[in-house]
């Protein structure tokens, strides 16, 4: 066996990729955390030798994903519509890949099964072996291909949103954001796709703007994502920093110095398709200061 140092020397290579791992699993830092230091105490209590370390902790930080994906907490939380937390564009280091980190395929994978979301990641991003990810998820090889396929085809329902360069991102974030402030709802609709998507997310307890309050279901056209972003109170937003998050543009909203509310788009072809609104106190915390603020 190993002595100390060499398991945490180890360890330590493969952290950035179960953290990685984790946090898509959970869309929570936090709880990517505390996934992490499990599979830490895990890796220290194991009795057996290990040929291949990275797939083994992999192998430990799926399953303990899995088991609180699949927990009383978790199943409750699923009735309501959640935002991932918005993530920090150099918290993943050298696995940061813009595709795999950004807001929509976040909430895509949300929409998988627990076991979709696992096998999609695992072979996808973690280039695991269907062999291994049946043996972990309990199945054949064969099922493993079977659940990838169904992965696969539950994020291609979600409609793609092809990667725009970071100036037009944030010229079409500045320009709603503008328009929300402003209450010029027809600047709205000539940005926003007549089918796109508003997802807000304020917590369990729900956070008030103005006359509305986040909402509990995904907001689905154009005219009434118009309508809910000019109720919103704009004197909440006037404290606003660029930020990049999920490896794109976003604004973040700050009201005595902490980050209060963190508005994201989904753009393609020039129009937005998806608007995030994550106004959750609990998953802003680490929102830190823009450079030169």
């Amino acid at each position: 066996m190993t002595d100390h140092r060499d398991d945490l020397e180890l360890f330590e290579q493969h952290r950035p990729a179960l953290r990685a791992l984790a946090y898509r699993m959970l869309g929570d830092t936090a709880s990517a955390d505390d996934i992490v230091q499990e599979a830490w105490i895990r890796w220290q209590a194991r009795d057996v030798e290990v040929d291949n370390p990275r797939s083994y902790l992999l192998t430990i930080a799926t399953r303990l994903c899995l088991n609180q994906l699949s927990s009383a907490r978790s199943r409750h939380e699923q009735l309501r519509a959640r935002l991932p937390e918005p993530l920090e564009a150099q918290s993943e280091g050298a696995l940061e890949i813009i595709e795999q980190v950004s807001m929509a395929f976040l909430v895509a994978l949300q929409r998988l099964s627990p076991a979709e979301r696992a096998v999609l990641l695992l072979h996808e991003v973690f280039d695991v072996s269907h062999a291994d990810i049946g043996r972990l998820l309990d199945k054949t090889e064969a099922a493993s291909r079977q659940l990838l396929k169904r992965a696969r085809e539950g994020v291609a329902e979600t409609r793609a949103v092809a990667p725009v360069s970071h100036d037009e991102h944030r010229r079409l974030l500045r320009a709603f954001a503008d328009a929300a402030q402003a209450g010029d709802v027809d600047s709205l609709m000539r940005m926003l796709a007549a089918d796109a998507v508003l997802i807000t997310d304020g917590g369990t307890a729900g956070v008030r703007s103005g006359r509305v309050r986040t909402l509990v279901r995904p907001l689905l056209g154009a005219k009434k994502i118009a309508a809910f972003v000019t109720a919103t109170d704009g004197a909440e937003w006037r404290d606003q920093r660029e930020h990049v998050l999920n490896g794109q543009p976003a604004l973040v909203a700050y009201r005595d110095g902490r980050p209060y509310g963190v508005l994201q788009l989904g753009i393609a072809d020039g129009r937005i398709l998806e608007v995030y609104i994550q106004a959750d106190p609990s998953r802003l915390g680490h929102v830190g200061m823009p450079t030169g603020s």
